[in-house]
């Protein structure tokens, strides 16, 4: 347990920021502006203290992100705070309503009370992975949402046009739903010509993304997991940040939300749906075990035997994919080794 602790809760102005000593009891209260001369006067606030404090951000990959970059480089220790340990910390203070003070007082008992808090991430390789994937994911969900638009208005204008492209993904298949839009004028011909143009520009948007997450996730260990291919390992990479604040495979598996969760009663012994943990890396891995389980004759030999003992389809692939946890987890640490080397 630290000495003292402060915690900072992160706004797009603002930053508050409450002290508590080692039992968690509130010692200050400030507010800063979160720009340069305020991240200068939370330093030097810091540096006034009698004892050497934990400072604890809740957001620092985001509205916290430069006051972390500013505090790292002026030397002092600090950790990122999962908004759900301080969402649960807040229930246990009582205090009435919701403030800001109070927001920055639940992050500093979270601060001074866990002992293994990640440190804050800074610009790395992973975070230009976790960018890059995010803004691609953003990139293919727009592009669906306009196919969809385009679907509405050929399924007007062109009716029976599926008989010629039924998704419109390919390049062809939007060539030749172009050509059956000739001749149709009018405002929804028109919209449907404005939604071709969108759908190819964001396929191309997409495509300029793939292609930087290839080049930076490079001969990644994690592509040598069967079905394990580029955006995957992007993800996942991404999404994990530093390897090294996860004590095993264990631990790896709680934060991706896929430790199993018991669902059993008298005899049966099974278990559920992990609702909780990183979802992106969830999804990931179950991309992994999908792929496994229609392609790979050890994964579905796997399959097989948990089917054979009694366990319905869905366990047997979330029995997999805690499997598969351990080869992601030593593919993270393998990468983590070779590029400290």
């Amino acid at each position: 347990m630290a000495t003292a602790a402060i915690g900072v809760d992160t706004h797009k102005d603002t930053l508050a920021a409450c002290l508590v000593d080692g039992l968690g009891i509130a010692r200050d209260e400030q507010a800063f502006r979160n720009d340069p001369p305020g991240h200068a006067a939370f330093a030097a606030w810091v540096r006034e203290l009698e004892t050497p404090v934990r400072v604890g951000i809740e957001g620092s990959a985001s509205f916290g992100s430069a006051l972390a970059r500013h505090l790292v480089a002026a030397g002092f220790d600090v950790v990122e705070v999962p908004p759900q340990l301080s969402r649960r910390e807040r229930t246990r203070i009582r205090r009435p309503g919701k403030s800001d003070p109070g927001d920055a007082f639940a992050i500093a008992r979270v601060t001074v009370a866990e002992a293994d808090l990640p440190p804050v991430r800074l610009a790395d390789r992973t975070r230009d992975l976790q960018l890059l994937a995010a803004a691609r994911d953003a990139v293919v969900v727009a592009q669906t949402q306009a196919r969809n638009r385009l679907h509405a208005h050929l399924v007007v204008l062109v009716p029976g046009y599926t008989a010629t492209a039924a998704r419109l993904v390919s390049g062809p298949e939007l060539a030749a739903a172009r050509r059956l839009l000739r001749g149709h004028h009018g405002v929804e011909a028109d919209l449907a010509r404005a939604e071709f143009d969108e759908v190819v520009r964001l396929g191309g948007r997409a495509a300029i993304l793939e292609r930087r997450l290839r080049l930076l996730v490079g001969d990644d260990p994690l592509l040598a997991i069967p079905g394990c291919g580029h955006l995957s390992a992007a993800v996942i990479r991404g999404e994990t940040g530093d390897v090294t604040r996860f004590r095993s495979h264990d631990a790896f598996a709680m934060f991706a939300g896929i430790a199993p969760v018991p669902a059993s009663s008298g005899k049966t012994r099974r278990v559920r749906f992990n609702r909780r943990g990183n979802r992106r890396v969830n999804r990931a891995v179950w991309t992994i075990a999908t792929w496994q389980a229609k392609f790979d004759p050890r994964a579905r030999t796997y399959l097989a035997r948990k089917r054979a003992e009694g366990k319905r389809s869905k366990e047997a692939m979330r029995c997999l994919k805690r499997h598969l946890v351990r080869h992601v987890f030593a593919a993270l640490v393998a990468g983590y080794q070779r590029a400290a080397n």
